[in-house]
């Protein structure tokens, strides 16, 4: 199940860049964007910032691999917003290709966050949306665009964008672009961009595909590496709990009452995860649900519910484990093991970011002790085990519900009524994450 291909491919000896800037202000940015990055509380580098922006700032293709809550958002949207404001001239400048919706969403969320009123409104270009508000930013002149590939690849065969004058391309996730089979679509839009562009790629790992894709639409890339790619971060604490199947669920409802704060469930499909969902739901748990066969407004309300804390629980497939990026996770549950090594890694990822601690607990059967211990050994990892006896039982579902009310502040009315300031938690979560609780440990 788990093989060590990508771990030999992070392994390849690549030149790993190093740099000593300790702000923003000390890099080759503009006093405009400084100040945009001042009012939202940036002013000192996460390494992956540090490290690509100045190469990407020189002209360089860029290939840096990081773990997922490291900032790489930012590594690129700042040499866009760059771009942008030395080179004013119509036309399409700056493509950023992601791998969902939410995340593309997210990105230009975070590009409207420092935008101010010297840089121009992008485009969102992804499916599952009503796409007349789409191609009215396409028609007013977007230059920056975000887009998901499958429908940007739509657009094209319809004439409807048109990237003569394109100088950047950025491809986010690429990985995870690969491993959801947009590689035809990524050939297909790769072959109708300018050959003199700039490319910044941005992986979690490096697979043997993404290395191909690599010699196939970068020139001469600056290889970066940030800290280990195929590890959980430091700051996660990780445990795994032998337990019986007719004990699993009593089990996983003792380690949700045991930790405060948000929580992410994750299962391996979408009916084991909807079922999961409902049982909580019914033994009065706040949770919410996501998965890829939900419809787009169905997985915006899940998201936003547990991002705004009316659901402390998100029960989820895989597809958060990249998708969905909400900051302040305490506890990741891991309730059925990963289909492989990767997903792991970016399961435990949505939690212990950008410097915070976090818990990631894993629940297995006896049968599947073989599939731990090989996780274990791929990855170059020793989980901690632990007894179910160590967890108290959950308490009775009517004080829980209680619980999970008063910790979500719904029997607070006059505070939920309450006007909130520009800097309080609704306005934070449209921020990404790296950059979220960057902000955060900058006030």
């Amino acid at each position: 199940m788990y093989t060590r291909t990508a771990v030999r491919s992070a392994r390849e000896k690549n030149s790993t860049m190093q740099s000593n800037t300790v702000s923003f202000s000390q890099m080759e940015i503009s006093n405009y964007v400084i100040d945009r990055l001042v009012t939202a509380r940036f002013t000192t580098p996460t390494p992956v910032q540090a490290a690509a922006i100045p190469q990407a700032l020189a002209g360089k293709d860029v290939l840096a691999t990081a773990q997922t809550g490291t900032g790489k958002t930012l590594a690129f949207l700042i040499p866009a917003m760059e771009h942008l404001l030395r080179h004013d001239v119509p036309g399409v400048a700056a493509l950023v290709l992601v791998p969902t919706r939410e995340l593309a969403m997210q990105v230009l969320d975070q590009y409207n966050a420092l935008r101010g009123n010297k840089l121009p409104a992008a485009a969102l270009v992804v499916g599952g949306l009503p796409e007349g508000k789409q191609l009215d930013a396409l028609r007013r002149g977007a230059r920056l665009i975000v887009a998901t590939p499958g429908r940007l690849e739509d657009y094209l065969d319809r004439k409807l964008v048109n990237f003569s004058r394109l100088r950047i391309l950025v491809l986010d996730e690429a990985d995870r672009m690969l491993d959801m089979g947009f590689l035809p679509s990524l050939r297909r839009i790769a072959s109708i961009l300018p050959k003199d562009r700039q490319t910044l790629c941005f992986s979690a790992t490096l697979e043997a595909s993404v290395a191909h894709l690599v010699n196939d639409y970068m020139r001469h890339p600056v290889r970066l590496a940030l800290g280990s790619i195929l590890k959980p971060s430091e700051n996660v604490r990780i445990q795994a709990y032998e337990v019986s199947a007719e004990r699993k669920q009593d089990l996983l409802q003792a380690l949700l009452a045991k930790v405060s704060g948000r929580c992410l469930v994750f299962t391996r499909t979408k009916r084991g995860a909807e079922r999961l969902a409902k049982n909580l739901s019914r033994e009065g748990f706040s949770a919410a649900l996501i998965h890829g066969g939900l419809s787009q407004s169905q997985r915006t309300a899940a998201l936003s519910g547990f991002q705004r804390g009316r659901h402390r629980v998100l029960v989820a497939t895989d597809l958060a484990a990249r998708g969905i990026h909400v900051h302040e996770i305490a506890h990741v549950i891991n309730y059925d093991l990963p289909d492989i090594a990767e997903n792991f890694i970016h399961r435990v990822g949505r939690t212990g970011r950008a410097g915070e601690t976090g818990l990631a607990s894993t629940l297995y059967g006896r049968e599947q002790r073989p599939e731990l211990l090989q996780l274990e050994r791929t990855l170059g990892i020793k989980i901690e085990r632990m007894t179910p006896e160590s967890v108290p039982p959950a308490p009775p579902s009517k004080l829980r519900v209680a619980m999970e009310r008063m910790a979500s502040g719904q029997m607070d009315a006059e505070r939920a009524a309450r006007p909130r300031s520009a800097h309080s938690s609704s306005s934070r979560i449209t921020r990404l994450p790296g950059e979220v609780l960057q902000a955060q440990l900058e006030m």
